[in-house]
């Protein structure tokens, strides 16, 4: 028996070896790689599926269908922009906006901490209706402030123009204290001038660098036409939108008000205002490039946009090249009429000479029968001859040369030893 069962271990032992390799070849199949190519039809899809996913990439975050107006009002969540308001929900809800100034809580003293911690709990105590808090990062636009600079920096090249003009006339006049005066304050214009130069191109870098944030601060208040009350039926849509714009009006100059025992000053938005803030929440990148004030300022808001008639540019040049003129003209007539008026005064002293001239003569021929001949005659000769012995006089005061102090001229020293030899001789 035992012989019979030595052969039938032998068969199992060789199937299970069998077996063992068939397993093993069957897995190294499996595991072999296919090269064969795929069928046509399977390509086809695999390509599709390559060229919609390259589309959807592309596609990504942009609008895929035709824009209508009533898609982007879907999007942007509110209708209209009117009267320091923001309508919304077919109006049936109405926004408005304060613009906080924050303060320098941390540079406060302990006291000045305490009341603005009172005057805030104060504030919120004071609510009866919701509010939003919503701060807004923005970089520094320093528009206005150059736009301001520049302004200012051209009104002061015109004055200093102006105190040009005003010196010359000085100088013409030989006024020279009035000259010495326009120097002076044209030195003085002109260190201002340089000062503002030099703080708008400060100011100009300054704004270039977009890494110059302001963070603002904004309380939202909202009033809902359904908070009237008694049925809206009753009322027309001007009266309701009324009556909500006062009650919105109301809310805030309480906030104000209560904001105010802070020391947070506020104020409410206008509609200017109002869209630049919604502009740069849903413009982060764009805002940057492209400013809501400089779009407004180039009327992209505007149905057609026209420049300057010509006949208007015509008509500033003219008046630019007039006034122009006016001033060189002005500026001669000044200086010819102060040399008119030198002529009239030296023609009024020679005629005033002339004058007494003849007023002397009148005098003498009214006492001519009290004098004798020869005083008459020689009174009237001298008479005659007091204008020659004046012009005389300034003609040698004009030549005569400069002494120095102390000393005597030669004529006055000659004088004076006449007289004291005339002296000894009568004591003699």
């Amino acid at each position: 028996m035992d012989e019979n069962i030595i052969p039938l271990l032998q068969l199992c032992i060789v199937g299970i070896v069998v077996i063992m390799f068939a397993l093993i070849a069957f897995y190294i199949y499996l595991m072999k790689p296919k090269n064969k190519k795929p069928v046509v039809q399977n390509e086809t899809i695999i390509e599709d599926e390559d060229k919609e996913k390259k589309k959807t990439e592309q596609n990504y975050g942009k609008f895929t269908s035709n824009l209508t107006r009533e898609s982007i009002f879907d999007f942007m969540e509110f209708e209209e922009i009117v009267d320091n308001m923001i309508v919304r929900k077919n109006g049936t809800q109405y926004v408005m906006v304060l613009q906080c100034n924050g303060v320098n809580y941390d540079l406060m003293s302990e006291q000045e901490k305490i009341s603005v911690e009172e005057g805030f709990v104060q504030f919120l105590n004071t609510l009866r209706f919701p509010i939003q808090l919503y701060i807004q990062s923005r970089t520094l636009n320093l528009r206005d402030i150059i736009e301001e600079y520049k302004g200012r920096v051209d009104n002061l090249t015109i004055e200093i123009d102006r105190l040009d003009a005003k010196i010359a006339q000085a100088k013409a006049q030989g006024n020279r204290a009035l000259r010495e005066k326009l120097e002076f304050e044209k030195k003085r214009k002109i260190n201002i001038l340089e000062y503002g130069i030099s703080i708008t191109d400060y100011v100009e870098k300054l704004s270039s660098n977009k890494n110059v944030l302001q963070q603002r601060t904004y309380v939202v208040v909202s009033y809902y036409s359904a908070e009237i009350g008694g049925g809206l039926d009753r009322f027309s849509k001007e009266e309701i939108y009324n009556m909500c714009f006062s009650e919105l009006y109301t809310r805030c100059q309480n906030i104000a008000s209560a904001l105010a025992t802070s020391q947070i000053t506020s104020s409410i938005l206008d509609s200017e205002e109002l869209a630049e803030l919604l502009y740069i929440a849903y413009n982060r990148d764009e805002a940057e490039l492209l400013q809501l004030s400089k779009a407004l300022d180039s009327q992209y808001d505007a149905l057609y946009s026209t420049g300057k008639d010509v006949l208007k540019k015509k008509q500033e040049k003219l008046d630019k090249e007039i006034s122009l003129a006016a001033i060189d003209m002005a500026t001669d007539s000044i200086l010819k009429a102060d040399k008119r008026r030198q002529i009239e005064e030296l023609d009024l002293q020679i005629n005033k000479e002339e004058r007494i001239k003849q007023k002397a003569n009148e005098l003498l021929d009214s006492y001519k029968d009290q004098l004798d001949s020869r005083v008459f005659k020689y009174a009237k000769e001298e008479v005659e001859n007091s204008g020659k012995e004046k012009e005389e006089q300034k003609i040698a005061t004009k030549e005569r040369p400069r002494l120095k102090e102390g000393q005597k001229s030669p004529q006055t020293t000659t004088v004076v030893r006449k007289k004291v030899v005339k002296k000894r001789k009568l004591e003699n």
